[in-house]
């Protein structure tokens, strides 16, 4: 191959590598939570029925959250073994993981579509619809659905390009998508009158042309390692090594399906809908907070995989050390910014005054455990980079398996509905303590077993 990109991961100064790596990552999260951001905020202020609307969307975030974690399942469990294997400088198993994602990938699409689409109406309900919101779920979840695979392939190849080292392309893979998607909002909304079914149809024309985008840019010569007829199968053992690292970012991001099934019934039952109306907005407020740290860890991650591969033990522990101060720093800004002045936030979604009252006195506590949060989505990627895959899995079903949900069941019988958002600044606390003292445990483990 003409192109190595990738060897600059080892051998670029690391504050220069990791800017370069890390700043056009952040960019591509911001971009790509416009995809639902946006249309939350256009959808809130549909003049007679946006705050209904708005409600009703956010009962189909489960279902879309389902769909975006199995192409994390395929996509980071895929790509940080490739960067590894680049690493090591073995470019046709690099390749051979990214086919088999690829299929992983296709065949997650033809699932995923067939079981929403026969399923929708219950499964909306089970999730929190009620019958003033359910009409507005079934019209964007069933246009959302048959553009499937588009998001599949968008979000799940993506993280090959940035894991090659080309973190530019990466993020322009996505802003072509999200500008698309800006475009076409009001147009189809108002223009055209389609309401909600036009912002799900600009979200998929807009993921349509970013999946085109990623796989043009694979299939090209432009690209470190490509995807190739002969490797798209589902070869046993490679499966399985996906598997084992791409569970826990499965679980991280499934399970937040699980955690809103619960909170939106816990809410329903406790409070009504105005109150699952203010945690649809708290979870996109949750998305803007945390997508920049996602960002950083998703540019920074190659760098560590790649390292590990190569044997570089300094630039793998002065990588960790850059990257838990960048997550830290951010979710502490960020979160302090919620937790004093909810309604910068709050105003973005929703002009209606109760619901603005509402979610106004809930976000301060709600954000409150966040602040420390940068802690353990640092580790919890570095467990990742690394292919730690039992210790990773275990965190990942930490704070919202075995903490969250049972909280947010439990504190609404002693505090009624403020008990669902008492549940969240518990569940991070808890989770960031013991992921601190397992990372520290862990770590010392890969330092003595350090290829030589």
């Amino acid at each position: 191959m003409e192109n190595r990109q990738d060897e600059r991961l080892g051998t670029e100064k690391l504050g220069k590598l990791i800017v370069s790596m890390a700043l056009p990552a952040v960019a591509a999260q911001l971009i790509n939570v416009l995809y639902n951001i946006v249309d939350r905020i256009y959808i809130g202020h549909i003049a007679g029925y946006g705050d209904m609307a708005l409600t009703g969307v956010g009962v189909t975030f489960p279902i879309l959250m389902i769909i975006s974690a199995f192409s994390a399942f395929a996509g980071m469990g895929g790509a940080p073994l490739a960067s590894i294997q680049l690493g090591k400088k073995n470019y046709r198993k690099a390749e051979e993981i990214l086919g088999t994602c690829t299929a992983l990938l296709l065949v997650f699409s033809v699932v995923l579509t067939v079981i929403f689409m026969a399923a929708k109406t219950p499964v909306l309900y089970a999730f929190g619809a009620t019958e003033n919101t359910i009409t507005y779920a079934q019209q964007y979840i069933s246009i959302y659905l048959i553009g499937t695979v588009f998001v599949q392939f968008a979000l799940g190849l993506n993280t090959f390009i940035s894991g090659q080292g080309n973190a530019k392309i990466a993020m322009l893979s996505v802003l072509i998508g999200a500008v698309i998607n800006i475009i076409l909002d009001p147009i189809l909304i108002f223009a055209v009158g389609m309401g909600v079914r036009g912002a799900a149809l600009a979200t998929i024309i807009s993921q349509a042309v970013s999946c085109i985008w990623v796989v043009r840019f694979l299939t090209s010569k432009k690209s470190v390692i490509r995807i190739k007829k002969q490797f798209i199968r589902l070869d046993k053992k490679t499966v399985e090594h996906i598997a084992a690292l791409g569970i826990s970012p499965f679980i991280m991001q499934s399970t937040e399906s699980l955690v809103l099934i619960t909170l939106n019934s816990s809410l329903k039952n406790y409070g009504g809908d105005l109150y699952v109306g203010s945690m649809s907005i708290l979870t996109s407020v949750m998305q803007l907070i945390s997508i920049p740290v996602q960002g950083m860890n998703q540019g920074i991650q190659p760098i560590l995989s790649y390292n590990y591969g190569a044997g570089n033990k300094d630039r793998v522990i002065g990588t960790f050390k850059r990257m838990l101060a960048l997550c830290l720093s951010v979710t502490i800004v960020l979160c302090g910014i919620a937790i004093l002045f909810p309604e910068i936030f709050s105003r973005l979604f929703t002009d209606k005054a109760e619901l603005l009252a509402v979610t106004d006195r809930v976000m301060p506590i709600y954000f409150l455990g966040m602040t420390v949060f940068g802690i353990q989505m640092a580790c919890q990627s570095t467990f990742i980079a690394l292919g730690q895959a039992k210790v990773s899995l275990f965190i990942a079903l930490l704070r919202k398996v075995i903490l969250l949900i049972p909280l947010a069941l439990i504190l609404p019988r002693f505090f009624g509905v403020m008990g669902v958002y008492y549940a969240e600044p518990a569940a991070d606390i808890i989770s960031v303590l013991t992921t601190a003292v397992l990372f520290v445990v862990t770590m010392k483990k890969i330092l003595r077993n350090w290829q030589k």
